[in-house]
């Protein structure tokens, strides 16, 4: 009796039964992670900045910094949240532009919710979000592998102020999800987009994709330099309601983040050359730190050699056992050092 009331009070609510570990889809939903760095500026496109996990979109809708930072509702226990802030305006936005977030994920890590189905489950989004930017913001669930989405809204009623939102969508039992390490879906924040995306009615209920119907009613928060968005707390979860935040532990949260991407690795080796001109090799073992979501693409950084620097090239399928090469300036002994990043994004 004591281990299944354990289990049942392990369970928030709304959870999928089964679900008592790992309930939030979302990865590093407390921005804890940062293995880029803190702070990126001028971004105009499209590419993840700071926080692991997530991806800023920038059609041509302004130009933003994102950092990760330490604005955190009080009393929640969130060290770190993720912050947009607009610092070239463009209030009147063209038909194609747009400016938004997301939180991509693998088909097979979706299974259990059971989409394409006449069970599939209902899934509820909560968070917490502060902007100067009071007015309507709008979500989205978009399913890559069939093409589908919907989309609901939700209200910065305060500016300036820490807000929780929760918002819960309906199963689709149409399309299932692949059942591979490839994106099958993207939870889409959307802070700014022209009237190819607002003209429409925004679809509440499952659809094909429609442009038009994707963020009716949406502000722009890319009209004004003054203009900021900071979220935190960020958690999706099979039913509908939500549960308590899911905290991790920083080692499991990173463990998970660098199944996607992990940042300056360590590497270095050594080698002789025995005459001038001789194509000099220095092996080197690189154990990734955890399974990559796919063979991953790999750069080099701040290479050093000793008697001899070169140029490391590694190729894109290169995993472990890796060899460097070099032409060697004449005959003796070859020590290098270098930063390897390796990268699995969807």
């Amino acid at each position: 009796m004591a281990i299944t009331k354990l289990v049942a009070d392990s369970l928030g609510a709304g959870a999928t039964p089964n679900q008592s570990a790992f309930k939030n889809i979302i990865i590093n939903g407390d921005m804890s992670i940062a293995q880029r760095g803190t702070s990126v500026s001028g971004i105009t496109g499209v590419g993840y900045n700071t926080a692991d996990r997530w991806l800023f979109s920038v059609g041509a809708l302004g130009t933003w910094t994102q950092s990760q930072s330490t604005d955190v509702p009080s009393n929640q226990g969130f060290a770190k949240s993720l912050k947009i802030d607009c610092t070239t305006a463009k209030a009147s936005p063209d038909a194609s532009n747009y400016a938004l977030m997301q939180s991509r994920f693998e088909g097979q890590n979706l299974q259990y919710l059971k989409k394409g189905t006449a069970n599939a489950e209902s899934l509820t989004l909560s968070f917490w979000v502060k902007s100067n930017k009071t007015g309507t913001y709008v979500c989205e669930i978009d399913d890559a592998d069939n093409s589908r989405n919907i989309n609901k809204s939700y209200t910065i009623n305060s500016a300036n102020t820490w807000e929780k939102k929760e918002i819960t969508f309906a199963g689709d039992t149409t399309g299932a999800f692949t059942n591979d390490n490839n994106l099958s879906m993207n939870v889409i924040w959307w802070l700014g987009a022209g009237s190819n995306y607002t003209s429409g009615t925004l679809n509440n209920a499952w659809e094909s994709t429609t442009n038009s119907n994707r963020a009716v009613g949406q502000v722009n928060l890319g009209d004004s330099t003054s203009n900021e968005w900071y979220i935190t707390g960020v958690q999706l979860e099979a039913g509908t309601s939500a549960s308590d935040f899911e905290f991790l532990p920083f080692d499991v949260n990173l463990g998970r983040c660098q199944r996607y991407y992990v940042d300056n690795i360590k590497i270095g080796g050594a080698g002789y050359a025995t005459s001038s001109g001789q194509n000099a090799r220095a092996r080197t073992t690189v154990i990734f730190p955890t399974t990559m979501r796919a063979t991953p693409s790999t750069s080099v950084a701040n290479y050093s050699g000793g008697n001899v620097q070169n140029t490391v090239a590694f190729a894109t399928t290169d995993t472990i056992g890796t060899t460097p090469s070099g032409e060697s300036a004449s005959s003796g002994s070859i020590y290098w050092n270098a930063d390897l990043t390796i990268d699995a994004e969807l």
